[in-house]
């Protein structure tokens, strides 16, 4: 239908939109490596050192997140009929690996350095070049967060969120490095990078869990389950009873099936109606991009019950 296509179309180039903020992320990597690499070399702090290994996981993550976006707006093919969207999941779950290798490396360090203590140098000047640093993350990571919310991207969050990770990460290296300059306790700095190391750990992991989540086609959120549950219920008033309902997600698109039981003396014109009337209220009720497939069925035909286990718990 007319409707549907320019659904289509929107998203293709909605998805299509987000490369430019990818491109975005990987420029502003590469500037927090220059910025946060200088205040290491500047302090010799393995607190500083954390943040910019974990800028080089900014920098792989934006390249993944660009080529998956790519990926991710092809048009649906003859391989690939519901379309690529899944691809963003991939480049959410590299970089939440990336993540935990970039907390091993920190972790690794920071314990090296307890063991093998060293005085920090230039604190003042290291300390200004990571709030710098730490200025250009915040900034790009609202951008990147509100076109993520927006747009139904969950590369874009992902990318977000490993970003205000960072900034936060840097705030409490900032705050141990000034307690370190004022008390002179030097073995502050490796603890601090070990706490740094176990946020990240705890990053990496919800970002690879979100993203398998997605790959395994969990059901949608609780709140657009009970939005559903409404427009059901506003048809169960007219007649029309329902079972087999199953919900996914890719990306930004949404994913609703459905059997319709309906009175069998309705003429098929009448329940196609009815079945293209609960579609739009579906569309309606989530908002966004969704799909919905209905399945007309009779309730009177005993046959209409047999694919009942179709049912799950949402």
């Amino acid at each position: 239908m007319p409707h549907k296509q320019i659904e289509h179309n929107d998203l293709m180039q909605n998805r299509a939109s987000l490369t430019r903020f990818a491109w975005l992320s990987i420029g502003a990597a590469v500037a927090t490596i220059l910025l946060k690499g200088g205040a290491y070399f500047l302090t010799g702090s393995v607190g500083l050192l954390s943040d910019a290994i974990e800028s080089f996981v900014n920098l792989a993550g934006g390249v993944v997140a660009l080529i998956m976006l790519t990926v991710a707006a092809r048009p649906a093919d003859e391989s690939h009929v519901y379309g690529h969207s899944k691809a963003e999941y991939f480049a959410s779950l590299f970089e939440g690996m990336l993540i935990l290798g970039a907390a091993a490396g920190i972790i690794v360090t920071a314990i090296q350095r307890l063991l093998v203590p060293r005085p920090l140098e230039q604190l003042g000047l290291g300390l200004s070049v990571s709030l710098a640093a730490s200025l250009i993350n915040f900034g790009t990571a609202r951008i990147l967060m509100n076109a993520g919310n927006k747009r139904k991207s969950i590369t874009l969050e992902a990318d977000a969120q490993h970003l205000m990770t960072d900034v936060w990460t840097s705030a409490g290296v900032i705050a141990g490095l000034i307690i370190v300059g004022i008390s002179g306790w030097t073995i502050l700095d490796p603890i601090v990078g070990l706490i740094v190391g176990a946020n990240i750990v705890r990053t990496g992991f919800q970002l690879a869990r979100r993203s398998a989540s997605g790959l395994m086609d969990a059901s949608l959120p609780s709140g657009e389950q009970q939005a559903i549950e409404s427009v059901i219920s506003k048809y169960r008033k007219r007649g029309v009873n329902f079972h087999a309902l199953r919900t996914r997600q890719a990306a930004a698109r949404r994913f609703v099936s459905v059997h319709m039981l309906v009175p069998g003396e309705w003429t098929v014109h009448d329940a196609h109606h009815i079945a293209e009337d609960f579609e739009s209220d579906i569309r309606e009720a989530l908002g966004g991009v969704i799909t919905v497939f209905t399945h007309l069925e009779p309730v009177e035909d005993e046959l209409s019950m047999e694919d009942i286990f179709l049912d799950r718990e949402q």
